[in-house]
């Protein structure tokens, strides 16, 4: 996002402003360069793996095990360099005014069956009465989708989880509410780090996306969680004047 003409960079914050543009941009081409040859990697080891696909003898057996482990390891450098081009991305956003109700509905139908496989109670208090706001809708649902998502894995066992809307003094908010394991006070100061994760196959980039993305449309991302109670996840986004009903 570019500063407001009423309040000008310095002449060193604009240097350190084109210092990080140009690092951003070569460590996002950086990261298109290795996908280009993990992809043919990829490609050779799945099949080379076709052909160990029942093996006979303990050679060709541990062969077996050993290309399935590099197979996990290049799904995982994958799936890291695709969270963090999409981390990478969040810039500028097409922003129209949208209904953020429909938007949530929508998230909650399609996450619904997968809420049941998971024993997850889901339940939802739209406000009748919210607003519209100015939203990237795509672009928001799947900053919102992440924030199921991480409701989801807080609660392996199954639970509950609330999402509501809600208006706010300046605009709207949405909550998500887990009855999950919750986390303490040090996690909750690094949750939003880039590359922190507490999850063993996770890369520690959904949350920082996500913050950047409601900081995209002008909003903010908070988190409160106790320790063997749960989380909940406030996003808030303004209304514009000219949207209030």
């Amino acid at each position: 996002m570019t500063p407001s003409s009423d309040f000008p960079l310095t002449e060193r914050e604009q240097e350190l402003a084109d210092q990080y543009t140009q690092i951003a941009t070569l460590v996002g081409s950086l990261a298109h360069e290795i996908k280009n040859p993990l992809s043919t990697i990829r490609l050779n080891i799945d099949l080379l793996a076709e052909d160990l696909e029942h093996p006979q003898t303990p050679r060709e057996r541990r062969a077996a095990a050993k290309m399935e482990a590099v197979q996990r390891e290049c799904q995982r450098l994958q799936q890291l360099l695709d969270d963090f081009l999409r981390f990478a991305k969040v810039q500028s956003l097409e922003l129209q005014p949208g209904d953020l109700n429909s938007l949530v509905a929508r998230l909650l139908d399609f996450f619904e069956p997968e809420a049941a496989k998971s024993r997850i109670e889901v339940i939802r208090y739209l406000d009748p009465n919210l607003p519209h706001v100015m939203m990237d809708a795509e672009t928001l649902y799947a900053a919102m989708l992440n924030l199921v998502i991480n409701a989801q894995q807080a609660m392996p066992d199954g639970g509950q989880l609330v999402v509501r809307t809600r208006g706010t003094k300046s605009g709207v908010a949405v909550d998500f509410i887990d009855t999950g394991g919750g986390m303490d006070q040090k996690t909750i100061g690094r949750a939003f780090n880039a590359f922190f994760t507490t999850k063993p196959d996770g890369s520690g980039l959904g949350l920082p996306t996500t913050r950047k993305i409601l900081e995209a449309h002008g909003g903010t991302l908070s988190v409160q969680s106790e320790v063997g109670r749960g989380t909940q996840f406030t996003i808030e986004l303004p209304v514009p004047a000219r949207l209030t009903r």
